[in-house]
């Protein structure tokens, strides 16, 4: 049996899949299988995966689930007793299955190992912005939070994380350890659900070891569903949870909000950036002083969005001089 199922879920994303296949299969750590699942794409995604397919690899077909149906598809299929998750328009750093596992090994309370990110753009070039996790054992305010897993393409966790949080929903036909109802945000009511309900922690490790893809041509709508869709699972874990809410969702929704405000300036959204940043630091004030360097930027670069858009549409309008 392998030590490590990489399980990577494909939905028309021929674009990018080769890099994402191409970085596992150049691991330094090679004790793996990869499981590619197919989520019903029209591309030639799935053509581009068999082209790349070693022995060590699994295509699974199956009608589309989603992304967190693809990934309850794949851990299923899994047979490894370390089960690392990667998106397809992401890809990994050469060391990134040698270093987790190396932590999971030796700490056997640890449940999810994780690390740090690099963004990069569609074309792949380093934005020269990281995401910086907390180190060391994770509290599951943090967690929920979004200071620990900070993209899908991060953790690698123990098999036996999964086992404890599975769960068959009513009338299901498996077994679920994303919830298939969320289309967004599936990862915030995952991470949270296990660091509150499993015995194993989340602890991160040094290094920038995923290179997470920013999309420059999402729509802004998404913004509002992105929003929408976390504020449910809300709902779901107030359901078990509901001290837990109580106690730190303005902290988590402060940090949402910035997040999207700050997706909303990639975007060049004027009318969304500004309202989400003021909406942030109205929800949870301390936000200014837990986080001050990011929260500042954010705050000015929204500003300097809506006033370079003002002054733009001020300057197209027709002179009045002349006449």
């Amino acid at each position: 049996m392998p030590t490590v199922s990489v399980i990577i879920p494909v939905y028309n994303v021929e674009r990018f899949v080769e890099a994402a296949i191409a970085s596992v299969q150049a691991q330094t750590f090679q004790d793996f299988e990869l499981i590619i699942v197919d989520d019903g794409g029209q591309d030639r995604s799935i053509e581009i995966c068999r082209r790349l397919a070693d022995q060590r690899t699994r295509i699974i077909e199956q009608k589309n689930r989603g992304l967190a149906g693809a990934r309850n598809t794949g851990i299923a299929a899994a047979r490894g007793r370390y089960i690392a998750l990667l998106d397809a328009d992401d890809f990994w750093h050469a060391e990134k299955l040698a270093r987790h596992v190396a932590h999971l090994e030796s700490r056997p309370q640890v449940g999810v190992s994780y690390a740090g990110s690099i963004l990069i753009d569609e074309a792949g070039h380093d934005m020269r912005i990281r995401q910086r996790p907390v180190l060391g054992m994770a509290t599951a305010r943090q967690v929920f939070c979004g200071q620990t897993v900070k993209n899908g393409s991060v953790p690698v966790f123990r098999r036996a994380v999964f086992d404890e949080i599975a769960y068959r929903p009513v009338a299901g036909d498996r077994e679920w350890y994303f919830d298939e109802t969320l289309r967004r945000s599936e990862d915030v009511e995952c991470w949270t659900r296990t660091a509150l309900t499993s015995r194993y922690a989340f602890e991160g490790i040094r290094g920038d070891l995923t290179y997470y893809r920013i999309n420059s041509s999402g729509l802004s709508a998404d913004i509002i569903r992105q929003l929408e869709s976390w504020e449910e699972v809300c709902d779901k874990i107030a359901a078990f949870a509901p001290d837990f809410i109580a106690a730190h969702e303005a902290e988590a929704r402060a940090r949402e909000l910035r997040y999207l405000a700050r997706r909303a300036v990639q975007l060049r959204d004027t009318g969304l950036a500004v309202p989400l940043i003021v909406e942030a630091l109205k929800t949870w004030p301390m936000l200014a002083l837990v986080s001050p360097l990011k929260t500042a930027t954010t705050l000015a670069a929204s500003l300097l969005l809506r006033a370079v858009a003002d002054w733009t549409h001020t300057d197209a309008r027709p002179s009045s001089a002349g006449k």
